[in-house]
């Protein structure tokens, strides 16, 4: 239980050893923040997922009787957010779950219980007492039934998903935390979760912009406060949302002998060394698909590269790129590049993988036989004026 503002507490549950939520990897852990207003008419603002909800209870219990509580609110039926409804009514029989109407469907399906419901759309009021709360749907972002939640009194949005990061800390605040990492967990956030939802996304930041908004609360991950950091966080949606991305190149790769390393040491040489682009390099091999995606969403280039096995694209780019299609990144541009033995239409479909995530394809991609001569790396050197002119 954390105090973050007057009769605001936060009484949510930090998953320490969560280490991959939907295939995403998750090395610091997450939370699942719920929220209690202390109000005449108590609110709680979504529950956790059912293996915290003992530590949800006990928070509640820290500050009042959880049989008090009127109003449970349900941002998203997802369960890592509503996984505890079912259990807190117990305690609070008379709450009525407050939800959007495509919410009331998630929840009647998931749980199979026709509870107390209160459905509530755009621009719908709840009064408690000293607040009044204000909702505002956002479906897709990233589910038909996500909304958010705004007390213009405390001058706090609940914002669900959006702006949360998968980091279990046990302070509550962004700043506390470590800004640069938590950031840096957002963009991460983002690119895995919310980045299919961009022309949903610019509309939700299009509704807020008339909020007085001093506090960002999201469901996972840290509190957002300070004015500065609000504002960049938002300001940074807005970009990622534009798939506007920065004058940067990622080349992503997985290798056998070391051929297709030889290929993605040089052109990393030729982009950094000799056009001075921003390069990250990512091996497939030691590094997870979730990491690769975001820092596909922050590059404007994007070379990707295998080797060809059993006449067909490597296994782990394979799965990267089925993974990166889903997430349906936009504005990129790219090259394909590999090494073969006896084979090389297999780089058909790696381009054709390529095309299919949103990348377009500048010019021809660089297979060689076997092991790259110097020569052979020397032929890099044209396409990677085309992609550093493209800029």
């Amino acid at each position: 239980m954390s105090r973050i503002k007057e009769d605001v507490y936060w009484v949510g549950y930090l998953d320490w050893g969560l280490r991959n939520f939907h295939g995403y990897s998750t090395p610091h852990g997450s939370t699942y923040n719920a929220y209690l207003i202390d109000d005449e008419l108590p609110v709680l603002v979504d529950t956790v997922k059912y293996y915290g909800f003992q530590d949800l209870l006990e928070g509640i219990r820290r500050i009042t009787d959880p049989s008090r509580i009127k109003y449970i609110i349900s941002n998203h039926t997802e369960m890592d957010h509503s996984g505890s409804i079912e259990r807190l009514l117990q305690f609070c029989p008379e709450a009525e779950i407050v939800c959007s109407s495509k919410g009331k469907e998630g929840l009647l399906k998931h749980f199979k219980k026709n509870w107390k419901f209160k459905v509530v759309g755009a621009g719908d009021s709840l009064n408690l007492g000293k607040r009044k709360l204000t909702f505002l749907p956002v479906p897709m972002v990233h589910w038909p039934d996500s909304m958010l939640t705004y007390s213009s009194y405390d001058k706090i949005l609940f914002s669900n998903d959006a702006f949360g990061q998968h980091y279990a800390c046990s302070r509550r605040f962004a700043k506390e935390a470590g800004i640069d990492i938590i950031f840096r967990e957002a963009a991460k956030y983002y690119a895995n979760i919310v980045m299919p939802y961009g022309s949903q996304v610019e509309k939700a930041l299009d509704s807020l912009s008339s909020l007085d908004v001093d506090m960002i609360c999201p469901s996972h991950g840290l509190i957002w406060k300070e004015k500065q950091n609000i504002n960049k966080i938002i300001n940074l949606y807005r970009k990622w949302a534009g798939h506007s991305a920065d004058k940067k190149a990622v080349i992503i790769y997985d290798t056998m002998w070391n051929s297709t390393k030889k290929i993605s040491d040089k052109l990393f040489r030729l982009l950094h060394n000799d056009h001075g682009i921003d390069t990250a390099v990512i091996d497939l091999s030691t590094t997870h698909i979730s990491e690769a995606v975001t820092a596909v969403m922050e590059s404007r280039i994007v070379l990707i590269g295998s080797p060809v096995l059993n006449n067909g694209v490597f296994p782990s780019v394979g799965k990267f790129l089925i993974y990166l299609k889903g997430l349906k990144p936009k504005n990129k541009l790219g090259m394909a590049f590999g090494s073969y033995g006896w084979n090389i239409f297999a780089f058909k479909e790696l381009e054709n993988f390529m095309k299919d995530c949103g990348i377009e394809i500048l010019g021809e991609g660089k297979y060689f036989n076997y092991i790259p001569s110097d020569e052979d790396l020397s032929s890099l050197a044209h396409p990677v004026r085309d992609l550093a002119e493209s800029l």
